[in-house]
């Protein structure tokens, strides 16, 4: 199954599978008990995750597509693994059987924590305890990963030491119906490795939000039609072509100082992770330099071919893709700064179509030195150039490297500037392009300084209904840094928000509001401006008659403005929260649960 498209409720399954293997004696028997447990810790999250749903649902899941894709891909090789590993026996099988099982080992290790590592809390209602058991988890794999060199390595010394009779892992060819490891034989079944590679590339935030973003998707595999698709399954995926790590079929194989193959961005991310060691063989990497594998490459793109494969998103013919048309885009961005407005308009809005199309066109335009020039440009007198540039900028910042180069460019003050006094489009764009930036949590700091709240704010108040979604999904993910609550109280947000509870032209608001009063009740000021806004009796409303999604932030909000002020709890109580209260407390959400029967035992002792 493809990692985007497996529901919480699949992944519970698959855990709860996971805890069944039984656990036998022999070499990995502690290491699979490990991995198990720290499965199993993952429960609770996807619980929660399972009834919650983010604020702005496009961009929550495109935010999800790399870590989820992530968590499912590891926890459905941990299934493999777990099945061979608990059976495996040091006498039967060679050394390299051996290494070949501990390396899945901490390639599973690493994948897990890497998925954690990326959760983004921002956009789901995980509870403290359901937050401490991540971390716990976390903690646990990082000492794992750090263990795995030398602690497997004298484990594996003594159980290679007891007499071979005979390596049965040395002719194994793994079926799909056997779910044995991938990794360990000559080739891998390429069903389950065309499962895989529907998670091919993370789609990011702004995708959805800007109209004009890229909207080509990664996920058409393999054949055209049924019966082609019906002999794919039967194919199977020679073993080289697949990463050692992310057990994907490579679309950019680069070799490393120990002369191993991987997948670019996958080694690239575990030597950013400061790794020094190479991960299939363990030894230090004399250099970090990645070279690409160009004869793999071809010998790639000629096997996909042969079985009438779609080809991984990167290249062609063993090519990559739009590498020819960078001499295309550096004459574009030459034109930029053409003195003809018409040119300039003419190439800014070709670099758009450009930038919508794909990750390649966002690297291949970066590096052509447009970001500067289209920064400069967010400032023209003409409109057409400047909704043109905004949306460039909106496109390139899609890619997560290209975003600390929209920042060193200075691009902020422009885009609040595009913000301010744009058009609509540009200023929706502007808004959605803020919310992308400020992904990166440095930035929220430095965007939440610049001015751009108060413009959110306006936005918010006076926009459209889609520029009031952009608005609200930049100033929830800006009011996560604590610094920016009380900017975003004095630009009169809570006012906005508690009139969208109440303002039946704002119905589809309710939750985007709810959401962000959740946030900002955690702020002194936010609180007493709640409170002035006469907010309580529109919260006891929802609480009685909304959805469940709503219910349980009406409760939370209730929850933060009531601790400790037994007056408003007395006045919560005389509008008619306790049997609202007691019904979420029954029949609510895990975290709705959580906050009606906490709320209701200060009402209790309030009444003592």
């Amino acid at each position: 199954m493809a990692g985007v498209n497996v529901s919480p409720a699949s992944l519970l399954e698959l855990i709860a599978e996971i805890a069944e293997i039984p656990i036998n004696a022999g070499v990995f028997k502690k290491d699979c008990a490990d991995l198990t447990r720290r499965v199993c810790l993952l429960t609770h999250l996807v619980e929660e995750i399972r009834d919650s749903k983010p604020i702005d649902s496009a961009a929550a899941s495109s935010s999800e597509n790399d870590w989820w894709s992530d968590l499912v891909v590891g926890l459905q090789a941990a299934k493999r693994l777990l099945s061979s590993a608990t059976r495996f026996q040091a006498r039967d099988s060679s050394d390299g059987a051996v290494k070949r099982i501990s390396f899945q080992l901490q390639c599973i290790t690493w994948k897990l924590e890497k998925a954690l590592s990326n959760l983004p809390y921002d956009l789901y209602d995980i509870s403290d305890e359901v937050g401490e058991q991540v971390e716990l988890a976390r903690s646990q794999l990082r000492r794992a990963m750090q263990r795995y060199g030398s602690l497997n390595s004298n484990k594996f010394l003594t159980g290679l030491s007891e007499p071979m009779e005979r390596d049965a892992f040395s002719n194994v060819k793994i079926k799909a119906e056997e779910e044995k490891l991938e990794g360990i034989s000559e080739t891998v079944p390429f069903g389950e490795a065309k499962k895989q590679l529907r998670k091919s590339s993370s789609i990011s935030l702004a995708f959805y939000l800007s109209k004009d973003a890229d909207t080509d998707r990664l996920d058409k595999m393999v054949t055209k039609n049924t019966d082609e698709s019906k002999k794919s399954d039967k194919l199977t995926i020679p073993v080289d072509f697949l990463c050692p790590v992310s057990l994907e079929l490579m679309k950019d194989p680069v070799i490393v100082a120990t002369g191993q193959t991987y997948e670019r961005a996958y080694i690239q991310r575990w030597i950013d992770c400061g790794n020094l060691t190479c991960p299939k063989t363990q030894q230090k990497l004399e250099n970090f330099t990645l070279t690409p594998n160009y004869v793999l490459r071809s010998l790639i793109s000629r096997w996909c071919t042969e079985h009438n494969i779609e080809q991984p998103a990167g290249y062609i013919n063993g090519r990559s893709r739009n590498r020819g048309d960078m001499s295309v885009i550096k004459a574009l961005v030459h034109k930029l700064s053409s003195r003809s407005v018409e040119e300039r308009r003419n190439a800014v809005s070709e670099i758009r179509c450009l930038s919508k199309r794909s990750t390649d066109n966002r690297i291949l335009i970066a590096e052509a030195g447009a970001i500067p020039v289209l920064v400069n440009l967010l400032t023209s007198e003409d409109v057409a150039t400047q909704e043109n540039a905004i949306t460039c900028v909106l496109n390139l910042s899609i890619y997560d490297n290209n975003k600390e180069l929209i920042m060193f460019a200075g691009a902020v003050t422009s885009i609040v500037q595009v913000l301010r006094a744009g058009t609509m489009e540009a200023r929706e764009n502007a808004a959605a392009t803020l919310f992308s930036l400020s992904l990166a949590d440095e930035n929220k700091i430095i965007i939440g300084g610049s001015g751009a709240i108060p413009a959110l704010v306006d936005l918010l108040e006076n926009g459209t209904p889609r520029g009031k979604k952009d608005a609200a999904t930049a100033l929830f993910n800006l009011c996560i840094y604590q610094g920016n609550k009380g900017r975003a109280v004095r630009a009169g947000i809570v006012p906005a928000l508690v009139k969208m509870l109440s303002d039946s032209s704002s119905h589809r608001m309710v939750d985007e509001a709810l959401t962000i009063l959740s946030v900002l009740a955690s702020n002194l000021d936010a609180k007493a401006a709640i409170v002035k806004a006469n907010t309580l009796p529109a919260l006891i409303g929802i609480l009685q008659t909304g959805q469940a999604r709503n219910r349980e932030n009406a409760a939370a909000i209730l929850l933060s403005l009531c601790k400790r002020d037994t007056e408003k709890l007395v006045s919560i109580g005389r509008l008619g929260a306790v049997v609202p209260l007691m019904d979420l407390s029954n029949n609510g959400t895990e975290r709705g649960k959580r906050k009606a029967t906490s709320l209701l035992e200060l009402l209790r002792k309030a009444c003592q």
